[in-house]
């Protein structure tokens, strides 16, 4: 089974179809009674009804390889990669096992064994070894982007209808790209540490992301306003990288190591860690576990995932101020999977907006279900992420004016909903709702002082 260069399958009975480097970890699956409470939560069997599509039926399968009943072929590797890797399922799961980390380190032997050829593996080289890891190939497609957007090029390719030759699932989501904003990273390059507003509490680092920066340049910004506003000096280390956490949810878990060590060395000296992506903070306090089989770096790796904070938790812990100045908008909150599930953070972001004066504020049915975006599932997988995502849209009100959420691909993917079903909703990110009344705020002051010192004069 083993090609040329890989590691061996593994001699252990106990993992006898595996190759013996990062296989499942069979305390993982050992506490699974296959009661069959994670069924409701699992938004994959909630669409197909069938086992091998629940969690307890990919713990069976990840199992049965492991015991040699089963073969590591394209049998075992659809199910596995059908998973949306919410982690719904552990929330739920009365023994917490563990059904993520499986998943994950099942997707890194399917590749090992059957790596991506053709046109999938192409794409998968470009994209996740090509482009992501490098800051400066990102600034370009950015770049490339928004002269995409600024020339006129957008709108001759929309009215030409050049966009029918690809696939409707790409179609639609270059129909919902945000405007293209400048990049924090560009911009404070030179910039050692950001200033706090007042006194000085605390210095913290910021993950500016990849995709984050590159498409939501205005949301990293936003973020550092918020923090700054509330006495906190930032600093944005250069030698940063991609989480890694698109390669580990593709099975690529050596390029995801290669960009966790990077991570870890680009922020050891830092206090703290703010992520505003919830797709990338699980990845940063999940790195221990690509480093299991190697001691030195687990250590570090543990370091560092306890300073990470998703920004939300971190304004919320720390006292952040509330604002003044009202939104006066009709809001509801959608739970990005990898903040509520993975790090359970979900009373801090609905206590964030509700301390905005103004807001109106609507509970979401079902807030932390699935929205079908789950990294580029919704690329790979575009049938089932739609079916997710109709699911999703069902039990968003009517008449909200914001659905505010935590992570970009949830943004994305829901403002796919809100197109397809005609709604009126904007898509937002939640520090972003702070940082408008924070700016609202400081407007009234400046008001207020020009209307003294004109009546002054």
């Amino acid at each position: 089974m083993a090609a040329s260069g890989q590691t061996a399958p593994c001699s252990s009975a106990s993992i006898s179809n595996y190759f013996s480097s990062d296989h499942p970890d069979e305390n993982k699956w050992m506490d699974c009674v296959h009661c069959g409470m994670c069924l409701e939560a699992c938004p994959t069997y909630l669409e197909t009804g069938q086992e091998q599509h629940s969690p307890r039926g990919r713990v069976h399968l990840i199992k049965s390889v492991a015991e040699g009943k089963i073969q590591l072929n394209e049998q075992f590797a659809d199910p596995v990669f059908q998973c949306l890797d919410c982690r719904a399922c552990t929330t739920a799961c009365p023994a917490d096992v563990d059904v993520g980390g499986l998943i994950e380190e099942a997707r890194g032997q399917i590749r090992q064994a059957m790596p991506l050829k053709g046109w999938k593996g192409a794409v998968s080289m470009f994209f996740l070894k090509g482009l992501f890891p490098y800051q400066e190939r990102m600034h370009t497609l950015s770049g490339l982007l928004k002269f995409y957007q600024r020339s006129g090029l957008q709108k001759v390719v929309r009215k030409t209808g050049a966009l029918k030759v690809m696939p409707d699932h790409l179609a639609n989501m270059e129909s919902i790209m945000p405007a293209i904003k400048p990049s924090v990273q560009k911009k404070y390059k030179d910039v050692d540490v950001i200033p706090a507003r007042g006194v000085p509490k605390a210095r913290v680092s910021m993950l500016t992301g990849c995709i984050m920066d590159v498409m939501f340049g205005d949301i990293n910004q936003s973020t550092i306003n918020v923090l700054t506003h509330n006495d906190n000096e930032v600093t944005i280390p250069k030698k940063q990288t991609c989480c890694g956490a698109l390669h580990v949810h593709a099975g690529d878990r050596k390029t995801g190591r290669k960009l966790a060590k990077q991570n870890i060395e680009a922020f050891e000296n830092s206090e703290k860690v703010v992520v505003n992506a919830a797709g990338c903070g699980c990845a940063l306090k999940e790195y221990p576990e690509l480093f299991k089989d190697d001691p030195e770096w687990k250590a570090r790796a543990e370091a560092f995932s306890e300073k990470v904070e998703d920004v939300s938790k971190y304004l919320y812990d720390t006292g952040y101020e509330k604002p003044q100045s009202p939104l006066n908008k009709k809001i509801t909150y959608h739970d990005a999977c990898h903040l509520a599930h993975g790090q359970g953070v979900r009373h801090e972001p609905r206590q964030m907006l509700k301390d905005i004066p103004g807001v109106d504020y609507t509970e979401l049915s079902n807030a932390d279900t699935c929205c079908g975006s789950a990294g580029i599932y919704n690329i790979t997988n575009p049938e089932m992420a739609e079916a997710v995502l109709d699911r999703k849209m069902e039990d968003v009100p009517q008449e909200v004016e914001m659905i505010s959420m935590g992570n970009p691909g949830c943004m994305l993917q829901m403002a796919m909903g809100v197109q397809k079903y005609g709604r009126k909703s904007e898509i937002v990110h939640t520090v972003q709702l702070l940082d408008w009344a924070y700016q609202k705020d400081k407007q009234m002051i400046q008001g207020d002082r020009s209307k003294a010192a004109a009546e002054k004069g």
